[in-house]
């Protein structure tokens, strides 16, 4: 086959990602997405070619390119740097899955694995990637392949079961399964007539997880336990008024003005975005804040409600207290603080609870590994009012109405019927097993609190909302979803969007949804697909690499 035909089926590759990939995509074409790849890699296994694993390699990540470019685009509107950074390293490291895949069948086949089993390392070195990329520092999950069916939540209601790992593993058996049907003759490529079975099994493997996952979608019943909720999109201009033009007053004003409008006797919840909150707020001193004081006096006139709202904070360390790592040294004065994105719930009592993001967005709110990086610290992008690293906290905060009552009282009904909110901050809502962890501390209901407004009316914010929807799914949670600017919303257990505002309009919605204390197999077991694909990857590795270190030295 020649270069031309190969570069040809390298772009068809990539135009195939785009075209499958929301919030416009048609996520059932990532079936057949990896099938130029892999046509590519058997023929340059099985052909001449000089410099064959470089030219794999820069094939691959034309494709990959392509893919990330056309989806992820939109990081552009915040940072050109950040934008270049983030589609071309997971451009390499996409590419270097496929590159390693290549050396690693050409080590093991066929002395130690049939030719035709090889092809089925390849699901597994992937599975890794997206696992490792969801929990290294220089995290980018947000094209790991289970994302891509946000937009069909029918078609994936078994997601309470695998996560979104189990649909990346559905499209990479399938990418397999389809490849496995094609006859190479020479230069064409053909369908192989003498597939009749093997073809049954791919329409199965297509088709019955759907039906599946219909079953669930049309059976599923929410158990009524009503919370009542007020979502306020205040959409103030992150890049001209929110650090800038407003001051803090006018904001907090615009935003319970659209509370007003919505909140009732029956309102338990009052819902803001993130980083709402822009007054410098210390939180050695939270309560005597001036915006907290303004809240509290909202709260008065209804005494049932309860509000969680973003905040950027700020805190002071004692004399001798431990530093955190991302602690900073004031510049004119003595003495060390850290800097947070904050939830923080409020009530009718004098109890404040917070809670710290801990799913940072590398290169914007934390530099990664600081004790390689710490030099560049200074050329983090600064979206919120607050450059450098932020603080983070070890373990998930869940939000409750106080007073409450302990852990173990009040029998199993008392316990499903209090509140308890999973208060998560933007980025975190892309991470499926993060969530999970609100979920197993007692989590009946998820907030997700978010700024989508800087990247402007793409699809980036699109996406952002499609993909938190998941995690409904894979939790049975509910979700109230507040925007800065963007898309607020509800969303069923079923991961149905309800009641979506528009896009680059203050808003403020009013509904109704369900708590659920039951916990999914995903919310109990995480992504075991992820993590046993990733071992597995880790001893092949070692096996194939001692393999080529042995037969070096048996070489004359």
């Amino acid at each position: 086959m020649s270069k031309r035909k190969l570069y040809l089926l390298s772009v068809l590759s990539g135009i195939i990602f785009f075209l499958s990939w929301p919030p416009y995509g048609l996520p059932l074409l990532l079936f057949v997405a990896f099938i130029p790849l892999l046509i590519i890699e058997k023929e340059i296994s099985s052909e001449g070619y000089k410099g064959k694993r470089t030219l794999l390699f820069g094939l691959s990540f034309l494709a990959f390119f392509i893919w990330n470019i056309t989806t992820t685009y939109w990081v552009y509107n915040a940072s050109a740097g950040g934008a270049a950074m983030a589609i071309l390293s997971n451009t390499f490291i996409m590419a270097a899955v496929m590159w390693t895949f290549h050396i690693v069948k050409s080590r093991l086949s066929p002395t130690y694995i049939t030719s035709h089993s090889a092809k089925w390392l390849f699901p597994i070195f992937w599975l890794a990637y997206e696992f490792f990329h969801h929990s290294w520092e220089l995290t980018w999950p947000w094209l790991g392949l289970g994302n891509a069916f946000a937009s069909m939540p029918s078609f994936i209601q078994w997601y309470e079961y695998t996560g979104t790992c189990g649909g990346s593993l559905w499209v990479l058996a399938l990418n397999l399964s389809i490849f496995d049907l094609i006859k190479f003759d020479s230069n064409k490529i053909t369908t192989n007539k003498k597939s009749a079975n093997k073809i049954l099994l791919v329409a199965t493997a297509i088709f019955l997880p759907i039906i599946f996952s219909l079953s669930l979608y049309y059976t599923y019943d929410e158990k009524q336990n009503p919370v009542n909720i007020v979502v306020v999109q205040p959409n103030i201009d992150p890049y001209s008024e929110k650090f800038s033009g407003l001051n803090f007053e006018e904001q907090l004003e615009k935003m319970l003005t659209l509370a007003e409008s919505q909140v009732d006797s029956t309102t338990e919840y009052l819902v803001f975005p993130e980083t709402a909150l822009t007054e410098s707020i210390w939180e050695n001193d939270l309560p005597l804040t001036s915006s907290v004081h303004h809240l509290r006096m909202f709260i008065k006139k209804f005494p049932k409600l309860n509000i969680v709202v973003g905040a950027a904070t700020w805190y002071l360390y004692e004399k001798g207290e431990k530093l955190s790592e991302t602690a900073r040294k004031f510049t004119r004065q003595d003495g060390y603080y850290d800097a947070f994105n904050t939830a923080i719930h409020l009530d009718s009592s004098n109890t404040i609870q917070t809670y710290h993001k801990s799913k940072l967005v590398p290169g914007v709110e934390r530099m990664p590994y600081p004790f390689l990086f710490g030099f560049l610290e200074s050329l983090t992008i600064d979206l919120g009012g607050t450059a450098g690293s932020l603080g983070t906290q070890e373990e998930r905060t869940v939000f409750h109405p106080t007073p409450a009552l302990p852990e173990g009282e009040g029998g199993s009904t008392q316990k499903e019927q209090r509140s308890r909110v999973a208060p998560v901050i933007c980025y975190e809502s892309i991470f499926g097993e993060f969530v999970t962890e609100y979920i197993n501390k007692g989590a009946n209901v998820i907030f997700i609190i978010t700024n989508d407004g800087w990247w402007g009316n793409t699809s980036g914010f699109k996406q952002h909302l499609e993909y938190g929807a998941l995690r409904a799914i894979e939790t049975r949670r509910s979700i109230a979803r507040s925007a800065n600017t963007g898309i607020s919303c509800f969303v069923n257990q079923r991961g149905d969007i309800l009641q979506q505002t528009g896009w680059w309009v203050p808003a403020a919605i009013k509904g109704t949804i369900n708590k659920n204390s039951t916990e999914t197999f995903y919310v109990k077991h995480g992504d075991i697909i992820w993590r046993v694909c990733f071992y597995v990857s880790i001893f092949i590795l070692l096996f194939s690499g001692t393999l080529n270190l042995l037969r070096k030295k048996v070489r004359p």
